[in-house]
């Protein structure tokens, strides 16, 4: 039952993504990376605000699945990276939390142009 609410969660972060993008087009808005900021920015608030009343308020796991890994893990995946980073820092963890921070942005990148790279290579 818990991965029905997941996968319905995923659902609907997947399109309310897409609603966001959609609307900030549509809405004259379409910059480069605007859409995608703005759902990284609030997935990151929404994630914080969820870790923190689901266990103050001792929330099943179905709908605390279900709207973190499942709704704002298809909204962003950033919202979850940040909560990593958060609670490391917090717990006074500098240097791993820094060390995933870095190597995740530069390793993604890096994974993106080879993919690019490849694809092309195959394509064209």
């Amino acid at each position: 039952m818990i991965a029905f609410y997941i996968a319905l969660g995923g659902a609907m972060g997947a399109l309310a993504r897409f609603g966001v993008h959609q609307w900030m087009l549509a809405s004259g808005v379409g910059a480069f990376g605007l859409s995608t900021l703005t759902v990284n920015v609030v997935g990151s608030l929404a994630i914080g605000c969820c870790f923190i009343a689901f266990e103050r308020l001792n929330v099943s796991e179905a709908v605390r699945l279900g709207l973190m890994v499942g709704f704002l893990g298809a909204f962003t995946t950033f919202s979850t990276f940040s909560l990593e980073l958060l609670t490391e820092l917090q717990a006074g963890n500098y240097v791993r939390p820094g060390i995933y921070a870095v190597s995740s942005v530069l390793l993604c990148l890096f994974g993106c142009y080879v993919g690019f790279t490849v694809t092309r290579a195959i394509i064209d």
